[in-house]
């Protein structure tokens, strides 16, 4: 009889891809502490090359994945006036996951402490910029290159484009029709790579973590 083996969920695996990381950062830099070799083409090669390949597949999701979602739903809508609800819940959403971010990042940093210890003086001043006023930002909000604020990952100038465009799909009949369908099958083939990229994350977690904890260690060490 053949035995079934459950597979893991996806954060099952990430976690775990994690932990490994984590074990094996500390393993290599305890049993190959004055290694060359190891340091220069094991962690600086391999691992930083597949983090850095990693970090930069997730951020390459980002601008089509909310550009073209955001399309697809603004378009889907019949009725406009139920515009203003969504986005205001978009607005939210947006808001709320930036300040859980920074929220996330300051604590980590001050529970970590990353670079405690190294030497960080420097001769080089700095002058922070003059805070823009409210009318400003509003301004800003709205792109005057959409294809641009892409290029640059202004993510709420995105969002603004891509609801005023998804407006536009819905209010233009036919011709509207035919381009809200090819986003929704370009949607679908973005959910597809997304899907592809995140069945990699384990792996590219193992390395980025690998790296980091080896290299915390070895500058905080030497």
């Amino acid at each position: 009889m053949m035995v079934q083996t459950k597979k893991l969920s996806l954060t099952s695996r990430v976690l775990l891809g994690m932990v490994l990381g984590i074990v094996s950062g500390f393993a290599i830099r305890f049993l190959f502490p004055e290694s060359g070799f190891v340091h220069s083409y094991l962690v600086e090669g391999l691992f930083d090359a597949g983090g850095k390949i990693f970090v930069a597949s997730l951020k390459m999701l980002v601008v089509p994945l909310v550009f073209v979602s955001l399309v697809c739903g603004t378009s889907a809508l019949k009725d406009i006036a139920t515009l203003g609800r969504l986005g205001g819940k978009t607005l939210a959403f947006y808001l709320s996951t930036t300040a859980l971010a920074i929220t996330l990042a300051i604590g980590l940093a001050l529970l970590v402490g990353p670079g405690k210890g190294a030497d960080l003086s420097s001769s080089a001043a700095f002058t922070a910029s003059e805070a823009p006023s409210l009318s400003q930002v509003i301004i800003g909000m709205f792109p005057t290159n959409p294809i641009g604020s892409m290029a640059q990952g202004n993510t709420l100038q995105i969002i603004i484009f891509a609801v005023l465009f998804g407006i536009a799909i819905s209010a233009s009949g036919k011709p509207g029709e035919r381009i809200a369908n090819f986003f929704q099958d370009l949607n679908e083939v973005i959910l597809k790579l997304v899907a592809l990229l995140m069945n990699l994350a384990p792996y590219g977690v193992f390395l980025f973590d690998g790296q980091a904890v080896y290299n915390y260690w070895f500058i905080g060490n030497r």
